[in-house]
Formats: C-alpha cells, sequence, structure tokens
C-alpha cells in the first residue's frame, strides 16, 4: 500500500518541517514536496492532513500501562477529586462489586487531604479490606481491616525503605509510604493472565489514540503489590497482539545486591528475537518523592528535617551500576532530589554511553550537576507535566525546600543549554498520558486547561519561567529523544524509518503558545496501518 501524507505541515523531527510524506509498504519512502512525491507514486492513496501537522508517533520513555490498565478497571479515583467525592465513588463501587475480597484501586491526590494525608477511619465504614494506592504511587491508603490482615500496629518497625504514617500514640495511620506498601499490597488479589493481558491490550488502545507508538515500561517486575508483567509483554508480543515498539525496564530489587544480574540476564534473554519487545534496561528507584520527605535531599528539608532515602547504599550503587553496564544494560534512574541525581550521575562515571543511560524526574538538581549530564553521555527523562504551580508543589514541597532549592526544580532550560540530550515520558497512570500536554507545559510551564489543577489559583503562573523550552524542542523530546534511548527505528520522519505517525487535528506551531494543549490526535500509524481514527 502507498499512502500520500499531504494538506498540512510536517515535523520531522530532524530539524525541519516538510510538505508531504509518502509511505509505501509501511516504511517511509520520501519527505518533500507534494508535486514531488504524487510524481513518485501515481498510484497512491492520500491521507489528508487537513491542516493538522503530521509528527513522528511518540515513544513514551517512562510509563507504566500495564498497571495503568489494571487500575482503569479497579476502584479508579483518577479522574475525580476531593474526599466527599473519593467517599461517594468507593462506597458505590464497593456495592457494585459485592463479590470482590478487597476494595482496591487508586488515584487519589495528597492535597485533598489537610497535610496530604488521609486517614483510616475514613475508609472504615467499608464491610472488606481497602488498598488504595496514591496518584504518584508512592503511598497506600488502607482501612483498619487491612492494618488488621497484615498484623501493623504500633509495634511494628518501619521498612528501610519505607514508613507507616502514625498517630501521635503511634498508632498506624492507615497510609503506608514506599516500601511499606507491600506490608499490606501483597496480601490484595493477584491479577490473572487474562487480566494482565486485557490490561495491556486497553492500555495499548488508549495510548495509540495519543499518538503513543512505542514506550519504556519503567517497571517490569514486582512492585507496590504488582506482579511481574514481563510474561503479560512476552505473551503479547509473540502473538502478535503488541503492535507498539516497547522495551521493558527490569526491576532492580533495592533488598539485594549484584546476585540479581545473573537472574536480570536471564529475563533479558526471554525476550530475544522478538520483533515488538526487547528487555535491555534496568530500572534502579534510587529515592521517594519530595511530598513525603523519602526525595533524597543534599540539606535537611524546611519544618521537618531529615534528607530523605537513598534506598541503595551509594558507593554499593557504584558497583551495581558498572556491572550493570559491562553487561550492555541501560540503566534507567528514578531520581527526584538533588542527593539522589547526584549518586545517580556518579554512578554513571566510567560507564559507556553506548548504553544509552538516562535519568528520569530530575525534580531537583544542584546546579553544579547539570553539566554533569552532557559530559557523561547521560539522558535527561523529562516528565514535564510536574513543572507548573499546583497544590502538591505550592503546599506540600515548595515550604518544605526553601526558597534556593525551589529554584533548582525541573531545569530544562539549563539542561539544554549545557548540550544535554533529552527523553521525555507521561509516568502514567502518575500522571496525563497524554503527551501534547506535557509539550504545552514544557513550553509554558503552566497547567493545560485539561487538567484537574488548571483552576488553581496559581497554576497559569509560569513556574520558574527562565526554565522553558520552545515546542520543537519538547516535541523531539517525545519523538526522536525518546525513541533513541529504546534504539527503536521510529520516531524520526525520514526516508527508511518504519511509518509510526500521528496526524494532528491542528498545527501547533501556528497557535497561541497557551493554546497548544486543545491539540488532539485525528489519526495514529504503525507501520503504515491505521491503528486510532477518532
Amino acid at each position: 500500500m502507498t499512502l500520500l501524507f499531504r494538506g498540512g505541515r510536517v515535523f520531522t523531527a530532524t530539524g525541519a518541517f516538510a510538505e508531504a510524506v509518502l509511505v509505501r509498504d509501511g516504511v517511509i519512502a520520501a519527505v518533500g514536496s507534494e508535486r514531488d512525491l504524487a510524481r513518485q507514486a501515481p498510484a497512491h492513496e492520500t491521507v489528508d492532513l487537513d491542516g493538522g501537522l503530521l509528527m513522528p508517533g511518540v515513544t513514551d520513555a517512562h510509563i507504566h500501562p500495564v498497571q495503568a490498565g489494571l487500575e482503569r478497571a479497579k476502584c479508579d479515583l483518577a479522574e475525580i477529586f476531593g474526599l466527599d467525592d473519593y467517599l461517594a465513588h468507593i462506597a458505590a463501587y464497593a456495592t457494585r462489586f459485592p463479590e470482590k475480597s478487597w476494595i482496591d484501586g487508586g488515584g487519589w491526590d495528597m492535597t485533598a487531604f489537610p497535610g496530604g494525608l488521609p486517614h483510616r477511619s475514613q475508609l472504615d465504614f467499608l464491610d472488606r479490606p481497602a488498598y488504595l494506592i496514591q496518584r504518584d504511587h508512592h503511598a497506600a491508603w488502607v482501612n483498619t481491616r487491612a492494618l488488621e490482615l497484615a498484623g501493623i500496629t504500633r509495634d511494628t518497625p518501619d521498612p528501610a525503605d519505607g514508613r507507616i504514617e502514625r498517630d501521635a500514640d503511634g498508632t498506624p495511620t492507615g497510609v503506608l509510604h514506599e516500601g511499606a506498601m507491600d506490608l499490606v499490597g501483597l496480601l490484595t488479589p493477584r491479577p490473572t493472565a487474562q487480566d494482565l493481558d486485557q490490561a495491556l491490550e486497553e492500555a495499548q488502545a488508549y495510548l495509540f489514540s495519543l499518538g503513543v507508538t512505542g514506550w519504556q515500561d519503567a517497571i517490569v517486575g514486582s512492585y507496590a503489590g504488582s506482579d511481574d508483567q514481563l510474561p503479560t509483554y512476552l505473551s503479547a508480543a509473540r502473538s502478535g497482539r503488541l503492535r507498539a515498539r516497547v522495551v521493558g525496564a527490569l526491576w532492580w530489587d533495592r533488598t539485594r545486591g549484584a546476585e540479581q544480574i545473573e537472574e536480570l540476564l536471564e529475563r533479558r534473554a526471554s525476550a530475544e528475537g522478538l520483533d515488538r519487545f526487547r528487555a535491555g534496561a534496568v530500572k534502579i528507584m534510587q529515592d521517594g518523592i519530595a511530598e513525603n520527605f523519602t526525595a533524597a535531599v543534599l540539606e535537611p528539608y524546611c519544618r521537618c528535617g531529615g534528607t530523605g532515602l537513598s534506598y541503595i547504599d551509594p558507593i554499593a550503587l557504584n558497583g551495581y551500576v558498572a556491572e550493570l553496564d559491562r553487561h550492555g544494560f541501560q540503566v534507567h534512574f528514578h531520581a527526584i532530589g538533588e542527593r539522589a541525581v547526584r549518586e545517580a550521575l556518579d554512578s554513571f562515571e566510567g560507564t559507556s554511553p553506548a548504553n544509552r543511560h538516562h535519568i528520569a524526574h530530575l525534580q531537583i538538581i544542584e546546579p553544579s550537576d547539570v553539566p554533569r549530564f552532557a559530559a557523561l553521555g547521560v539522558t535527561a527523562n523529562l516528565q514535564p507535566l510536574w513543572a507548573t504551580h499546583h497544590a502538591q508543589m505550592d503546599e506540600l514541597t515548595i515550604p518544605f525546600l526553601g526558597e534556593e532549592r525551589t529554584a533548582w526544580q525541573y531545569p530544562f532550560a539549563d539542561l539544554l543549554r549545557h548540550g544535554t540530550r533529552f527523553c521525555a515520558g507521561s509516568d502514567w497512570p502518575v500522571s496525563n498520558a497524554d503527551p501534547i500536554q506535557g509539550m504545552h507545559v514544557a513550553v509554558n510551564r503552566t497547567e493545560p486547561g485539561s487538567s484537574v489543577h488548571a483552576g488553581y489559583p496559581t497554576a497559569q503562573t509560569p513556574f520558574l519561567p527562565g526554565q522553558r523550552v520552545d515546542l520543537a524542542t519538547a516535541m523531539t523530546a517525545y519523538t526522536a529523544g525518546s525513541a533513541w534511548v529504546n534504539r527503536s527505528p521510529a520516531g524520526v520522519i525520514e526516508p527508511g524509518r518504519p511509518a509510526d505517525l500521528a496526524v494532528l487535528d491542528a498545527d501547533p506551531y501556528t497557535l497561541p503558545e497557551k493554546d497548544i494543549w486543545t491539540t488532539g490526535v485525528r489519526l495514529t500509524f504503525v507501520d503504515g496501518q491505521a491503528v486510532h481514527q477518532r
């Protein structure tokens, strides 16, 4: 089949725009003027861009689709806000599914609760245990029945990589942070293989509707009560149900050491020879998040003290990363606090840039570490949606970081000035999977109009506006940058590349920057075949 895309502009992700694209048998055959390409292929089908933009399909460099698909099928609080709405939804879910032995799901927002913390008593109206994961997946809200089943009392010690929130008398409140989530999460009902397959397929269809044609699953393994997704990906890739181009970042178990590398090698080998799935990355979570004070920082948090958690001893970390690098693994870090970012960068000293290592989130970077990304050949994996004024930032983060450290947050422009390579992702279901919304924030540093936070009083006040980047830089990060990190042949519109493409319903380069978020995806193609049509 031969397709001619015409009638709008083409963002190629090569630093140039074009007028038209010719696709033959699923591969980009030519890029140029409509007249020249029509001459090259007199017999073709036309895809009318209708004044919109043609761009490469997005590769999301940090995302959790299987988990997202599972959560959408459970007690999903992600699309509502506020305690009253949460409790009404939870009660309705419990009534609708009386046969379920647990009420599990998630998506609650910390800012709906005083101090960011719900309480077990708010869920004690339920006739069964409850386990509800926070929107950012770094805490869980449980009821008294769940605590009793897990045997968690005032005498239960905090795990090394987490914290049990407690009332003044030491009684657990029902909020479990980080590694403490597993104390209850592992007791919840396990999804079946069919549940996992369906979650992946539904997530893939949803991502196609957003123009996402590939991704890196940022945790392939058992974490925070979730099951290992590797068998799900292997099955989908072998059967042909997986059409997106996917890399799985194999979970590094932070309770273990270098002995797990042999297992990681075996897990990587299990995906060899597959067209749509590879398992060549390893995910290391080095710290938590700033809002619950588990992000690893250099100086104590204001008001509450403490410097957060480094989940892996930095000296041991250096050895683990060096060995992973020698085995040809790409290392994908979670690092939020400036100490965790520094520890990740330190671990990359002496490693091979050919392995395309990257650090995700990068909320706080001490300025002297900014040039090290380019110097070490480390890619900055951006989640731009978080770089705005919203309640979680203004009420639960900035007061505890202080003025100087607040100014170090999400320094996209500084990284760019030092020649850092970018990729980008959503962290869905932690935040919105729509890459256009992320591009909007990267350019504006304000909340998109579609956001649940759009009505927050300072949501339209740019957050550290000196760190904005232009739309082409942001779009390149989501396309060519993330495809490069994934070693995907897609991500760029040029001859010889697979025709993984997205047609937008408008050209965001012609819109006022404040309206970028209004752009949607009309058509998505993988290998020249339509996988989404609005």
